[in-house]
């Protein structure tokens, strides 16, 4: 007969299976962290008119809700999460970016042009989930945790002087929106490493594997964004985007064609960015590169009686694609094909290398804005001028709309203007095709936030409302040069001063684009982006503004000049005040009487006669009036320059 189990026996056993019930359910949730947690990343390739090419890089990562303070992330940046937590944010963008966007060559109606083209130098926007009196003191801080996180100047928007809190013409809030930009800010690899390392594969694999720095910072236009929107229905969904313009090495293209005097060379993705791609990141849920034609292009291939197939009369693709998405309203005006690849399909045996060859010389154009908006100084001197905003018509209302000149358009103008630029808003003259209008007929609506001397920068917001015939359009504003204290003067002070680009927006014409969705299971967050409801935007040039600026050298001057004066002064009085004259007489004394012999011993042998020092004078006595002459000369000396300086 078995003898009965020891309480002890029972009680280990017990505790092996809580133990394993543990780890089971903590097994549990983790997989299902991992779930939700999710990360894709997308590459959209584009040929563009002026013989260039267009790279467009977006990665999302997506954490659900969570109550946890110190969740643990498994996809999701862990410095995001707690970004958002300490300051209570619910939208954020930050865009780094160098070049200007060419809305005339490369699109401005494009949902890439409206999203992704951004101002020359840091802007950063952001929108708290707080009480208005806490918003300020949280956006100063929040300047100085980005500017760590990405190794960037950002802290210089702590300033009052340097954001402004715009109420709806940049965009429609409740007062917890604040805005700023430093429009001289470089953008180098120091701000790309920590962006990528916010991804979880970084660099070393997937697409972002094709960011070779070199191909990258050689383009004439390249801006990083980091778009983050936080709620407790989805949680916080992350946008990482990187968008340059290249231009393809004509000399190693394959296939050259002349297009009025240009060249359209072929090229692929390691002629962009010199290296092939190789696989996905093995986290990622979706990984695809979409080649987009424009409308231009599908329409010359419709009228040659082709289908826009990877191959036809005008290029061809080296790679047949996994599917070709056509925009589903062939009646708008901004219709395109999208060329569809997995990258999953593919490996280091097998890498992905799409390459466009074109066929025959070809001339097309990408959709642009309403109008063409310019900004530009006008007047001389350091004590005055003007600022101007020029609209010259594209005609697309015609497209659109029709040819009635009955009708009228929509422009909303949003400028920030530092507090140093004193801004008369009474000033305001618009002339439309050369003709002087009266503000009310022009401007429905208008808001403005005077600057403060130190304090605030100026902002203004205007609604205006062209008319449809209109080609051209102009309006100024008179400023006033305002003076700086030399400890708020740059080091680059000789080269100006920036004014930071000018929104303006075209709030009845939309920017969207509709592809059908092929897999029913995921949405593509490229093709979800294109799909949004977007206004078409335009961002102006940076101004420069020269200010009366010091002569920075002469303080230099006087510091040195008056440093040597007082180190003379101070070190010979010292020397005097210090100096023991009896044991210096001693210590002569000394040295003449065992030194007086070897002196006249050589002239001796030499021939030589040596005269004997004159009674009552001693090397101590001449070192005293010496030494007195030289205190009383450095003493006059100081006495005269103060005098002088002061007077």
């Amino acid at each position: 007969m078995a003898a009965p189990p020891s309480p002890l026996h029972a009680l280990s056993r017990l505790l092996l299976l809580s133990l394993l019930l543990l780890a089971s359910v903590a097994a549990a949730a983790t997989a299902a962290a991992e779930e939700e947690e999710e990360f894709t990343e997308e590459l959209l390739l584009r040929p563009l008119p002026d013989i260039k090419a267009l790279a467009h890089f977006q990665f999302r990562s997506s954490a659900p809700p969570s109550s946890a303070a110190g969740r643990h992330h498994h996809v999701f940046p862990k410095a995001i999460a707690q970004l958002v937590q300490q300051f209570h944010i619910s939208e954020l963008e930050l865009s780094f970016t160098q070049g200007r966007w060419n809305y005339e060559q490369w699109g401005g109606s494009d949902p890439m042009s409206t999203n992704y083209a951004k101002p020359p130098g840091v802007e950063l926007w952001a929108a708290f989930d707080l009480p208005l009196s806490e918003i300020d003191a949280t956006w100063k801080n929040l300047t100085h945790t980005l500017s760590g996180l990405f190794c960037a100047s950002i802290n210089f928007l702590e300033s009052s002087t340097a954001f402004s809190a715009p109420r709806w013409g940049f965009k429609l809030n409740e007062g917890n929106l604040r805005y700023g930009a430093l429009p001289r800010e470089a953008v180098c690899t120091e701000n790309l490493t920590p962006w990528l390392k916010l991804l979880p594969c970084r660099d070393k694999a997937g697409i972002a594997s094709l960011l070779y720095r070199p191909s990258i910072y050689k383009g004439y236009y390249h801006s990083q964004k980091l778009k983050l929107t936080s709620s407790q229905s989805f949680g916080i969904i992350i946008d990482q985007t990187l968008t340059v313009v290249l231009q393809p090495d004509t000399f190693r293209a394959k296939h050259l064609h002349s297009t009025d005097g240009q060249l359209q060379p072929s090229w692929s993705i390691k002629d962009l960015f010199n290296r092939k791609l190789s696989g996905k990141c093995l986290v990622s849920k979706s990984s695809r590169v979409f080649l987009e034609i424009e409308k231009d292009i599908v329409d010359k291939i419709d009228k040659s009686g082709t289908e826009a197939s990877w191959t036809n009369e005008l290029f061809v693709l080296s790679t047949a694609p996994d599917r070709v998405l056509k925009k589903l309203n062939s009646m708008d005006a901004q219709s395109s094909s999208l060329y569809e690849y997995d990258v999953s399909n593919y490996n280091d045996d097998k890498p992905l290398d799409v390459s466009i060859t074109w066929k025959l010389p070809l001339i097309w154009s990408c959709t642009p804005a309403p109008y063409h908006v310019n900004r530009f100084l006008m007047g001389s001197g350091n004590e005055r001028g003007s600022i101007a905003l020029s609209f010259r018509s594209t005609n697309l209302h015609k497209q659109l709309f029709g040819s009635s000149n009955d009708c009228s358009i929509k422009a909303v103008v949003f400028q920030v203007v530092p507090w140093y630029v004193k801004v008369y808003y009474h000033s305001l003259q618009i002339f439309i095709d050369g003709n002087s209008k009266a503000i009310s007929e022009v401007v429905d609506k208008i808001h403005v936030t005077p600057s403060e001397d130190k304090l605030l920068p100026g902002t203004l917001e205007m609604l205006l409302r062209l008319p449809c015939s209109m080609e051209s359009a102009t309006l100024s504003l008179d400023f006033d040069k305002g003076f700086l204290h030399i400890d708020e003067y740059p080091p680059d002070a000789n080269q100006g001063f920036d004014i930071p680009s000018a929104l303006v927006t075209f709030p009845e014409f939309n920017s969207s684009r509709s592809y059908p969705e092929t897999d029913t299971l995921f949405v593509s967050p490229l093709l979800q982006t294109f799909k949004e409801d977007g206004v078409v935007k335009s961002y102006t040039e940076v101004l420069l503004v020269p200010l009366t600026t010091p002569d920075f050298s002469m303080p230099y001057n006087v510091i040195t000049f008056t440093c040597t004066v007082l180190a003379l002064y101070f070190g010979s009085l010292l020397n005097a005040l210090r100096r023991r004259i009896g044991e210096e007489e001693r210590e002569l004394k000394k040295t003449a009487t065992k030194r007086g012999l070897i002196p006249l011993l050589i002239a001796k042998l030499r021939g030589k006669k040596v005269d004997p020092p004159p009674p009552g004078s001693s090397p101590a006595s001449l070192m005293s009036i010496k030494l007195l002459l030289k205190v009383v000369f450095v003493a006059v000396v100081a006495a005269t320059f103060h005098y002088l300086s002061n007077s």
